[in-house]
């Protein structure tokens, strides 16, 4: 963005004569200097080397050391070169006269020079981050950031593409073409430019179709950037936060003994529960602890976008209102233009006119269309979701019954109201048994793939043939009466078939939750037993981030150095808990499931190896032994008179 309007700041001259009776939107240009011209070019070049320096880090074809430098310097001498390019117009040259006035691309500079500097200070912050070890220092582009970039990078080139193109059919001035193209793209419609050929009447036709569907395409990647990593780092945050507060006040409430692993009978008998039976109320705990976070979360993202809505409406309106002075606008007319071009209505009754207020239109809408897309998202998960539940219930209340009886959907309705429980009937009921062969059937249709079919039905077909050929060798071991070898391999099978069945549950929407009993079962293939309590603890209330450099916190979150049995001490409350972090649960089980597999395949790759070894150490010993036998020494002796020959071997 700050390049395209480094390039309209080009565009035109800086200054122009106001017509006597006339208006600034119809001056006559004065030519600028030489070397204003040769400043302006020298920052646009400077700033796209920067952004090339970026782009080629991005790519890992440049190094962080030497990219970042470049991109700031770089942003930072644009900036400044503007900078002081507008304080010279505006003062050394003695502008604006009272028969004078700036231009739009006067106006397109100030704009650009605060957006490079602004991005370069960001970038200072990045560069300073990964000094101190918080954050990387390469950039690993996602697919969706990826494809935001080039879809944001089409969409600004897409507009000045057009507003070239209609400069030669319509005659128009350039900017005040971009100015067209930009508000028919966001589908404002203000109307004060319109085509007036026949040319640039059919060619809106593909253009405005093109352009919407690039927009369209913009404001979803938008929505899934912001929203779902949103989603994740502010829900993580807010899980903590609420995990400490409940920690804080179980403490004072004198009940963190339910908190502390059982390691004795008697402490069992006095808690009145097993070890098993306290890890799942911590389950139920932090299941409650998401639900929360998850509900408050999704209100704070709509709070914090419909201020940054309201901000940009309010704001707006003052930018316009001082800008078209000369129409006369009253600040509530131009609250009034700010809103209905902020909704995209766009009567037209109000339209911008003013050098100034023409490139202000331009930047802000181009930042208040998306965050009104954020909004409605936001909206979607929490009133129009709050609207859509009362009207369900009181439809099964009154005239539209759902399937359950009447008396039983009044229950659940108060139930839900005065919030006696956390989650639905029907989920209550979803895994009475572990997910393995013994609860096989209740998994069938479980997990639906959306996508990756193709993949999905590759890695079936090659965990199947594994799984077939452990079966094999599992029954190969049992008839050989080797009770450990077959154990292994069904240990083996049990891993490969737990594996692909979580594989389908990766791409399910909403994303997976598994329950406690799931959890038991899959830990339990990990080589953790929620019976066993030595590899459990006390959930601390505070935990330490140990993010250094690329290394990854355990567990997703903090971590400490207490080790059992090579197995770190968890607990579900706390910050090594499978429920932490950003990690979906599917992906943090297949991870886990993954490198338990590999652990295992290795140690019996090694211990074949070693039985290999053995066998042919075996077989050279036997070797050596029947050649010492054929060669010793052999002597005849007589005994006695008889002549009676005895043999004797040394």
């Amino acid at each position: 963005m700050a390049n395209a309007f480094s390039v309209c700041a080009l565009a035109e001259n800086w200054r122009v004569i106001v017509p006597h009776g006339g208006d600034e939107a119809n001056g006559i240009d004065i030519k600028d200097p030489g070397w204003v011209l040769a400043v302006n070019t020298i920052s646009l070049l400077l700033a796209l080397v920067a952004n090339l320096a970026l782009l080629l880090n991005m790519a890992r074809r440049l190094s962080f050391a030497i990219a970042q430098p470049i991109t700031i310097v770089g942003w930072f001498i644009s900036s400044i070169l503007l900078i002081a390019l507008v304080v010279t117009a505006t003062y050394s040259l003695k502008l604006p006269g009272q028969d004078r006035a700036l231009t739009q691309a006067f106006y397109y500079a100030i704009i650009a020079s605060g957006l490079y500097f602004v991005i370069a200070a960001l970038m200072c912050v990045t560069v300073y981050g990964a000094y101190k070890g918080h954050y990387p220092q390469e950039f690993k582009l996602t697919m969706s950031q990826r494809t935001l970039m080039l879809q944001t990078i089409s969409f600004m080139v897409y507009m000045l593409g057009g507003a070239a193109v209609y400069y030669r059919i319509e005659g128009w001035q350039f900017l005040d073409c971009v100015y067209f193209t930009n508000y028919t793209l966001l589908t404002v419609g203000i109307g004060n430019y319109a085509p007036l050929t026949h040319t640039g009447r059919a060619l809106l036709f593909p253009y405005a179709i093109g352009g919407i569907v690039i927009l369209g395409l913009v404001v979803g990647s938008i929505r899934s950037l912001v929203l779902e990593r949103g989603k994740k780092k502010l829900g993580s945050r807010m899980i903590e936060k609420k995990r400490q507060q409940l920690l804080r006040k179980m403490h004072k409430k004198n009940e963190h003994e339910k908190l502390t692993p059982i390691t004795s009978q008697q402490k069992a008998d006095e808690l009145g529960m097993t070890e098993r039976e306290r890890r799942k109320f911590e389950f139920e705990m932090m299941r409650q602890i998401q639900d929360h976070a998850s509900q408050r979360q999704k209100w704070n993202a709509l709070f914090i976008s419909g201020s940054a809505w309201l901000i940009l409406w309010l704001v707006g309106a003052v930018v316009f209102w001082k800008a078209e002075h000369a129409q006369g606008w009253s600040y509530f007319g131009a609250l009034y233009f700010a809103y209905t071009s902020l909704l995209t209505i766009g009567y037209g009754d109000y339209q911008n006119s003013s050098n100034a207020g023409k490139p202000a239109f331009v930047f802000w809408s181009l930042l208040a269309v998306p965050t009104l897309t954020i909004v409605i998202s936001n909206m979607g998960d929490t009133v129009v979701k709050l609207i859509r539940d009362s009207t369900d219930y009181l439809g099964e209340l009154t005239v539209l019954p759902g399937e359950s009886p009447t008396k039983q959907s009044a229950k659940r309705v108060i139930a839900k109201v005065t919030k006696r429980f956390d989650r639905d009937e029907s989920k209550e009921e979803i895994m009475d048994e572990p997910p393995g062969m013994i609860g096989e059937k209740q998994q069938e249709g479980a997990g639906q793939l959306n996508g990756h079919e193709t993949m999905t039905r590759a890695t079936d077909r090659l965990a199947t043939n594994i799984e077939n050929e452990e079966l094999r060798e599992a029954g190969e071991a049992e008839r050989r009466g080797d009770q450990v070898s077959k154990d292994a391999h069904e240990y083996h099978y049990q891993l490969i078939r737990e594996f692909r069945n979580v594989m389908k549950h990766l791409d399910e929407n909403p994303p997976r939750r598994y329950t406690y009993e799931e959890w038991a079962w899959y830990l339990k293939l990990m080589g953790e037993d929620e019976d066993n309590y030595t590899s459990h603890r006390k959930p601390p209330v505070k935990v330490r981030s140990d993010y250094k450099g690329n290394r990854k916190p355990d567990m997703q979150q903090g971590s400490t150095d207490d080790k059992v049995d090579e197995h770190r001490q968890w607990s579900w409350l706390g910050n090594r808990s499978p429920l932490m972090g950003e990690m979906g649960e599917p992906d943090w089980v297949l991870e886990r499931l993954s490198v338990t597999l590999e652990k295992q395949l290795k140690r019996q790759h090694e211990s074949h190896n070693k039985d290999k070894e053995r066998k042919k150490t075996d077989e050279a010993e036997k070797v050596s032994s029947s050649s010492g036998s054929s060669g010793t020494s052999k002597e005849q002796v007589t005994i006695g008179g008889g002549g009676e020959m005895v043999q004797s071997t040394k």
